[in-house]
């Protein structure tokens, strides 16, 4: 029965989503194998705070579209998702689930909290930064740029980073209150701090990855700095970053960051 279950709730979630044009057809069947995954080895705990991840990220990617347009025309993604980016934001809290349900322990959960948090708080700061009426400035070393570029923050968008983490904190701890999970880890004001914490930390390294070890190229047309390698219909020149280190994988890496911030924050704690 969970099968079915999983596959009829992600199918309308994510059936949903893509009719109203938050994902690609490849997005489409990403998420629907990857919420199906989610609750065939977890419970309503871990499918419910991926599925509160997927639809208020969706929510605010349609958010005044139009103002965030010329900041995305240098996105190596737009804003329909695809296999990719679904990977990328819920790929490793699909490994802590199944890991979770192979040897049941504690910190899987706490790791997922993180992960989530942190791939929240990163689309909550972009999606809402983006609307942000001053140009963000990088995070290496405070100077203006360009709405868009890697590396950029915003107050606006660390204050929605610190939100978006908190949120998926308040949302893991009541679900695993009315879920099947075994064991509960903290209390959920507790949970809510440690969200908000992994998810503005990991957004952080997010914000440096991206400004440091991210592929970055340069449009030969127009000159601006962009992700994607072709622009304005010609191939752009590489002019830093590791060619292997996408958006996408960033992402995947910056996650891992929040989940060990939450782990570190819940070993803390419980010395206290």
């Amino acid at each position: 029965m969970e099968w079915i279950w999983g596959l009829a709730g992600s199918l309308l979630i994510a059936g949903a989503a893509y009719w109203r044009g938050s994902l690609s057809v490849s997005g489409l069947i990403s998420a629907i194998i990857l919420g199906t995954l989610m609750f065939v080895f977890g419970s309503l705990a871990w499918f419910g705070t991926l599925i509160a991840f997927f639809i208020s990220s969706s929510v605010l990617s349609k958010l005044k579209h139009q103002r965030k347009a010329a900041a995305e025309s240098g996105y190596a993604k737009g804003g329909r998702r695809d296999a990719g980016q679904v990977a990328a934001n819920g790929g490793l809290g699909l490994v802590l689930c199944i890991g979770n349900a192979i040897w049941p322990d504690p910190v899987w959960w706490v790791l997922f909290v993180g992960v989530m948090a942190t791939v929240t708080a990163d689309t909550w700061a972009t999606e809402i930064g983006g609307m942000s009426s001053s140009e963000p400035r990088s995070i290496l070393n405070g100077k203006r740029v360009p709405a868009g570029t890697s590396g950029g923050i915003s107050t606006i968008g660390v204050l929605a980073s610190v939100v978006g983490g908190a949120f998926i904190g308040c949302l893991s701890g009541w679900f695993s209150t009315i879920g099947d999970m075994d064991y509960e880890i903290v209390a959920t004001p507790v949970l809510i701090i440690f969200g908000a914490l992994s998810g503005l930390l990991g957004s952080l390294a997010d914000s440096w990855l991206g400004a440091t070890w991210q592929v970055m190229y340069q449009c030969t047309v127009c000159g601006k700095t962009i992700e994607k390698e072709v622009h304005c219909g010609q191939n752009a020149k590489q002019i830093r970053g590791f060619r292997f280190m996408t958006n996408d994988r960033v992402n995947a890496l910056s996650s891992l960051v929040g989940g060990v911030v939450c782990y570190v924050l819940w070993l803390v704690s419980a010395q206290l």
